[in-house]
C-alpha cells in the first residue's frame, strides 16, 4: 500500500492496482455497503477492530483505521511523561497486531486535531511526531493520514512544516463548495495528495437554520438524500489529481442531536434513501430499490420554521405528507422527545435519548392526535415511516411548550 506520485497525479495503490477510496464512516452494514459500489469503510477508534477489519475483509472491503488522539487543546494529556509513554505503547500494541491484516488501507492519527503555532504546545507536536515515526518505523506499507475540520491552512501550514504524514484529510460538509478555491489559494505552498473522510449534509451546527430558541431544523430523509447526490455532482474534486477518495457521513445509526440527522441506517439496521443516493453515486446505476418519500410534516398545520408554541398538555394534532401514494407504506412510528441541548467539552452528545412518548399507527393513517408535554421546554415530534420491504424515511418537527402567562 503507498501513494504514487507520476505525472503530477497522486494515485493510491492496492494490491499493485490503483485504488480511489469509495468510502464511509462507521463499523457496521459491511454487506449493504459493498453491495452499494463502496470499497472502504473509515473507523474512528479501534473498538471491537478485529472484528470491523474480519467483516470488511469478508466483503472485499478496505480500512481506514482509526488511532484516537486527545486534542492538541488539552496539553496536560500531552505535557505528563507517562502518560506520553502509555499512549504510545497502546498505539504501537495496534500497529503491531493489525499491520499484517489484508483489510487495513491506512491509519488514521487523530480526529479533528488542532495544529497550533505557539511554541506551548511542543509537546503535542513531539508527541505526535513520535508517534508518526513509530508507525512509518513499524509498518512501512501502509501511510498515515490525519483528519482536519474544514480547510483550515494555518494547520495544513503547520502540518507541512512540523509533522511527517503521508496524506491529509478533511472533515468537510457544507464548506464544500469552497474546497476548489481553497485548495487553488493555497496551491502556492502546498500540493500534495489529500481526503476526505467526512463529507455530507449540513449538520447540527453554526449556519443551519434555528427556530427561535434555537433548536437546529433537520431536513428529511428525502431531502437529505438529495443533497448527498447534488453536493457529490457538483461539488466533489473528482478531476483534480491530488484527490484520493471521499468517505460519506455516517454510514450505521447514531445519536447528535437527534438519532436521525446522520443516520442513514435506523438503530434496527433499516435502509434509508440515502443508500440508494450512495449507490447512484458509486456506480452510476440507480438503485432498484424505491423507499418512502416525505414531502413535510405538519404540526397543527405548521411547519418547523413557523416557531410552533403548544400550551402544556394541550391537544395537537400532526400529519406527514409523501411525494407519492400510501399504498407501499407499511408503518408509521411516531415519538415525542425533548430537545438533546446536552453537550460535552462543546461536542454534541451521542447518548441516546429515550422518547416520552411513541405511538405506531398502520400505513394507512398518516396522521396523529397527541397531547403535548405537560413541562415547559423544548421538544421535537418524529415520524418514522416504513414500506413493507423494511425500508424507512423520517422527518421531525421542533416546537416550545410554554404556560400562558
Amino acid at each position: 500500500m503507498y501513494i504514487e506520485h507520476k505525472d503530477g497525479r497522486y494515485t493510491l495503490v492496492r494490491n499493485g492496482k490503483p485504488f480511489n477510496i469509495r468510502g464511509a464512516g462507521g463499523e457496521s452494514h459491511f454487506r449493504e455497503l459493498h453491495e452499494a459500489g463502496g470499497n472502504t469503510l473509515r473507523t474512528w477508534d479501534t473498538t471491537h477492530l478485529a472484528q470491523v477489519l474480519d467483516s470488511a475483509q469478508t466483503q472485499g472491503l478496505a480500512v481506514i483505521v482509526g488511532l484516537p488522539l486527545p486534542n492538541s487543546g488539552d496539553i496536560s494529556l500531552y505535557n505528563n511523561p507517562e502518560i506520553t509513554k502509555t499512549r504510545f505503547r497502546a498505539l504501537q500494541s495496534v500497529i503491531k497486531r493489525f499491520r499484517n491484516h489484508p483489510a487495513v488501507l491506512m491509519w488514521c492519527l487523530g480526529n479533528e486535531l488542532d495544529f497550533p503555532y505557539k511554541w506551548t504546545y511542543g509537546s503535542f507536536y513531539d508527541s505526535f511526531n513520535e508517534l508518526t515515526d513509530m508507525i512509518h518505523r513499524e509498518d512501512p506499507n501502509h501511510p498515515i493520514t490525519t483528519t482536519i475540520l474544514n480547510f483550515n491552512p494555518k494547520y495544513i501550514f503547520n502540518i507541512g512544516l512540523r509533522c511527517d504524514i503521508d496524506v491529509i484529510s478533511f472533515n468537510i460538509f457544507s464548506n464544500l463548495s469552497l474546497l476548489r478555491r481553497d485548495l487553488d489559494d493555497l496551491a502556492w505552498f502546498w500540493k500534495g495528495p489529500y481526503m476526505l473522510l467526512e463529507w455530507g449534509i449540513n449538520g447540527p451546527w453554526e449556519g443551519t437554520e434555528q427556530t427561535a430558541w434555537g433548536a437546529y431544523i433537520e431536513d428529511t430523509s428525502k431531502k437529505k438524500a438529495d443533497i448527498y447526490q447534488q453536493r457529490y455532482r457538483q461539488f466533489m474534486p473528482l478531476q483534480d489529481p491530488r484527490f484520493l477518495g471521499a468517505c460519506v457521513f455516517f454510514w450505521g445509526h447514531k445519536q447528535e442531536t437527534t438519532h436521525t440527522w446522520f443516520s442513514i441506517f435506523d438503530e434496527n439496521g433499516h435502509p434509508s434513501e440515502a443508500v440508494g443516493a450512495m449507490q447512484r453515486i458509486w456506480t452510476g446505476q440507480s438503485s432498484p430499490t424505491t423507499y418512502p418519500d416525505i414531502k413535510y410534516m405538519l404540526l397543527n398545520s405548521q411547519g418547523a420554521r413557523d416557531n410552533i408554541l403548544l400550551n402544556p398538555s394541550a391537544p395537537a394534532s400532526a400529519e406527514v405528507l409523501l411525494f407519492q401514494g400510501h399504498d407501499r407504506i407499511r408503518s408509521i412510528r411516531w415519538q415525542v422527545f425533548r430537545e438533546d441541548w446536552y453537550r460535552e467539552n462543546r461536542a454534541n452528545s451521542t447518548r441516546k435519548l429515550v422518547p416520552l412518548a411513541t405511538s405506531e399507527n398502520s400505513g394507512q393513517n398518516l396522521r396523529l392526535s397527541f397531547s403535548a408535554p405537560k413541562e415547559e421546554g423544548p421538544y421535537r415530534l418524529f415520524a418514522t415511516i416504513y414500506d413493507h420491504a423494511g425500508n424507512f424515511a423520517s422527518c421531525n418537527t421542533p416546537f416550545y411548550v410554554v404556560s400562558p402567562p
